[in-house]
């Protein structure tokens, strides 16, 4: 299948430094993709510190049923990612595929298997044909280098169009920090938690249990933000690993002062990988950012917001650049959350549209037009219950998501 890249792409992936204590090599076995890395490798120091989220569904892959077996443990030594095959719903067969290549891996890196970690992303129910990924890992040990962002990037992606990668630096003490990050998205998008894989590294010296803290509080306003298409994945995986190279000083809890410039770099970077997933939705043409004030709560915001973003007949008017602000506060009614009708408000852009039950009188539908005639559409919407507010960044649904999922098997 041969994808145009995305309109909203970046210009170029971002120079993303060595971040001590982590190697990576990508190789091509072939299993669906041509021409192109389709596996991933990354070598830990050891007693590398680990927290994850993974996807609620009921339905999950093999690799995530194995990656919440061993997330408890806390350490982490490798992480081995194929594309092309998601191993989901392959019985025990799916399940002896994850453990041979786990212990491939384990042998070849000399690593504890309970210290080794797992993610496969592409189609659904075909048997993953490990053997062949296995032949590879040998040579994949010996090319292993410290700066292979771009590859690691490429090598984990399905229907993307391009790479997806993030950096950003902190201080801890008086330590310099380095968090890196990449990731894979661009359909089964939804929140709890977005249909991706992200994977992301530190140098810092963080606990497990404080790194979790961390990682899991910042979810909801960055990868539990965005939605595609409303349809949650069953191998969403984010990891994040901490090597402790940095030799920064330990913190005492996830709340300690000396994190916050941390924490906040962080947020950053998976701010920048969840955006960059939404910019690669399926048939994208714009990116749109829903802001909802004046809720109940900050939970009912993000549910009014994710009931916006996720409807059809909004997602296709900004497709077509129709000012239809009644698919708004349709799609506010239907979240089920609080709202006084006659109080909310609608803006499109800049112009305010509807404000205390009906429309303005004095509005135009020309500014607004030609706002969604851009690539970057901003809706904001104050539902007049409360104080509550949340962002959620969405895609518009266009003909080009019917053409790339009618023939992703083919």
């Amino acid at each position: 299948m041969d994808l145009k890249k995305s309109p909203l792409a970046p210009k170029n992936f971002p120079r993303i430094p060595e971040v001590k204590g982590v190697s990576m090599s990508t190789s091509l076995s072939g299993l669906k993709y041509k021409g192109r890395p389709d596996l991933l490798l990354v070598k830990l120091k050891s007693n590398t510190s680990i927290a994850g989220v993974l996807t609620k569904s009921s339905v999950p892959g093999c690799p995530v049923v194995w990656c919440r077996n061993k997330l408890p443990k806390g350490k982490a030594q490798a992480l081995f990612v194929n594309s092309g095959n998601a191993n989901v719903y392959t019985g025990r067969e799916g399940e002896a595929a994850v453990e041979e290549i786990a212990r491939a891996v384990s042998a070849t890196l000399k690593c504890p298997i309970n210290s080794v970690f797992m993610a496969s992303t592409g189609v659904i129910g075909e048997i993953l044909d490990y053997r062949k990924i296995i032949k590879k890992i040998p040579k994949m040990s010996e090319n292993l280098k410290e700066r292979n962002w771009n590859k690691a990037a490429t090598a984990i992606t399905t229907t993307d169009t391009f790479s997806k990668g993030a950096y950003s630096d902190a201080i801890i003490g008086n330590k310099k920090i380095r968090i890196a990050g990449i990731a894979k998205g661009s359909g089964m998008i939804a929140p709890d938690m977005a249909t991706m894989l992200s994977f992301i590294f530190t140098d810092a010296n963080i606990p497990s249990d404080i790194l979790q803290s961390l990682l899991s509080r910042n979810v909801t306003n960055t990868f539990n933000a965005i939605t595609v298409d409303s349809d949650a994945s069953t191998s969403d995986t984010l990891l994040l690993f901490a090597t402790g190279a940095a030799q920064s000083p330990k913190p005492a809890s996830a709340d300690d002062p000396s994190l916050k410039d941390f924490e906040l770099a962080l947020r950053s970077v998976m701010l920048d990988l969840a955006k960059q997933i939404v910019c690669d939705g399926e048939g994208a043409q714009k990116l749109i950012q829903i802001d909802v004030t004046g809720a109940i709560s900050k939970k009912s915001a993000h549910r009014i917001g994710l009931s916006i973003a996720n409807s059809p007949l909004v997602k296709t008017a900004i497709a077509g650049s129709d000012a239809n602000w009644g698919r708004v506060v349709m799609a506010v009614g239907k979240s089920g959350e609080k709202a006084d009708r006659d109080k909310i408000s609608v803006r499109f852009g800049k112009t305010t549209i509807a404000e205390k039950g009906a429309v303005v009188e004095s509005y135009s539908e020309t500014p607004v037009t030609e706002h969604l005639q851009g690539r970057e559409i901003q809706i904001t919407v104050d539902v007049g219950v409360g104080n509550g507010s949340s962002t959620v960044w969405a895609c518009d649904l266009t003909h080009g998501y019917i053409d790339i999922n009618a023939d992703y098997r083919s």
